[in-house]
């Protein structure tokens, strides 16, 4: 409570929020999240779609888009905009002039809450992956992950600046903003499809893996194209080198240490020694990650990586599902809840721009990387639509290069709004379109055995 306390006591505006109520609006956040979590999935279960699609409707169902439950200050929403600081204003004696601090504390809290649902979705995602394989389909997986950085963000840079006559720096940040993948989003399809072992989910992983680590990359270099009008090749080598370093190096180390791991479990007497042990673990590499500015989800899939080679692997799958069932849905509901749907309104002028803008970036998203699968050669039995479809989600992803080109002032407001459009459409059609690129098991076996 004291971090809560010290927070609230110095915000900028309005009077200091009891510590409780912070605990108040964290709770219903929560049951907000878990109610819209699992009436979405298990409507989309029964018309036999994939569960997270239900996760992220839910999300927009109570975000900003709709009954604005569940809102953040993100593009200039304030704490009047949310239903639930009136309903605790009603309900739990919440004072107007303090529900700006507790809107922001509450919605900081449930951001951090969401980005260990990814995480630990990651985390597990690892555990689920065998890194044999994903080493033999290293080399098709960074072809996909190259031509679904490179194919996109030249086509959309090229297109805007031609097309549209946007400025360089606005189109090279729309460009930039079609390169990443959301793996978050992949992932869970493929493991609710049951595919993620199979030769196509692990080069969809492993490319979806590196092609977060070019889409980071990426984005320092836009980022400071933005900011100074030249390209600091220090930094961007720097990032270059640190991310292949970390993931090796992580795999590596990892392996050689994995027996001391086993070792300590079996030695601990205490309840719950292998899931604690495991976490901290996953942890410490997405501390790792974060500190050397990647991605924590890139350490917390190598955690797992490295924690599916030893004996343990089978007992801790068992034990990280509840915790994943805990936290996952936060993510993929925020996701959803963030979602501005007013942005595909055509009666608003500043809209309409966009919406051609928009329409262009989402053909260039979708073929950018749909053409990804066909550039695997000598793997004919490959489903290689399923391939390229599995790179389509921008999701969060997106989202942050959106926030970051606004933030810099290099976006006007419709590429912005394009921006979003795109990662809307490419976040909710991937997962049926994934559905259907695997709907026939016997091209699936036939790729297995290929």
């Amino acid at each position: 409570m004291p971090y809560f306390q010290s927070f609230l006591l110095n915000a900028p505006a309005g009077e200091a929020v009891e510590p409780s109520m912070v605990l108040a609006s964290v709770l219903l956040s929560l049951v907000i999240i878990y109610f819209a979590s699992k009436v979405g999935g298990e409507l989309c279960a029964r018309i036999n779609l994939p569960p997270v699609l239900g996760e992220l409707v839910g999300g927009v169902l109570v975000g900003i888009s709709a009954f604005g439950l569940l809102v953040f200050p993100e593009g200039g929403v304030q704490a009047s905009d949310s239903l639930l600081m009136k309903f605790l204003e009603m309900t739990a004696g919440l004072s107007p002039d303090a529900a700006p601090a507790l809107f922001s504390t509450q919605s900081e809290i449930i951001s951090v809450l969401a980005e260990l649902g990814v995480i630990i979705l990651l985390f597990e995602i690892g555990l689920e992956s065998d890194l044999q394989e994903l080493i033999k389909v290293g080399p098709q997986a960074a072809v996909v992950a190259v031509v679904g950085v490179v194919a996109p963000f030249a086509a959309g840079t090229a297109g805007l600046v031609l097309l549209f006559g946007i400025n360089t720096i606005p189109a090279i940040f729309a460009g930039a903003a079609l390169t990443a993948t959301s793996i978050g989003i992949t992932a869970k399809v493929l493991a609710e499809l049951g595919q993620l072992a199979t030769k196509e989910g692990q080069i969809i992983i492993g490319a979806a893996v590196l092609d977060d680590v070019l889409g980071i990359i990426v984005l320092a270099v836009v980022a400071s194209l933005a900011k100074t009008g030249e390209v600091e090749i220090v930094s961007t080598i720097w990032l270059i080198v640190s991310a292949g370093t970390f993931l090796i190096g992580a795999i590596i180390v990892g392996r050689l240490l994995s027996p001391l791991f086993v070792s300590l479990v079996d030695g601990m007497k205490t309840r719950g020694q292998l899931l604690t042990v495991s976490i901290v673990f996953a942890f410490v590499l997405s501390y790792i990650a974060t500190v050397i500015q990647l991605e924590a989800i890139l350490g917390a899939f190598a955690a797992g990586l490295i924690l599916a080679e030893t004996s343990k692997r089978g007992e801790l799958e068992e034990q990280v599902l509840p915790i994943a069932d805990l936290f996952v849905p936060i993510f993929f509901v925020c996701v959803g809840a963030k979602t501005d749907l007013s942005v595909l309104n055509p009666a608003v002028p500043s809209n309409r721009e966009g919406l051609v803008i928009a329409a262009f970036l989402i053909v260039v998203a979708i073929v950018g990387k749909v053409i990804t699968g066909f550039t695997v050669f000598g793997q004919d039995k490959l489903n290689k639509i399923a391939i390229g479809v599995g790179m389509i989600p921008r999701g969060e992803v997106g989202l942050v290069f959106a926030g970051v080109g606004s933030a810099s002032g290099a976006l006007s407001e419709s590429t912005e709004a394009a921006i979003i459009m795109m990662v809307i459409l490419t976040t909710f059609v991937a997962p049926p379109l994934l559905r259907v690129a695997f709907k026939e098991p016997e091209a699936v076996a036939e790729s297995n055995q290929g």
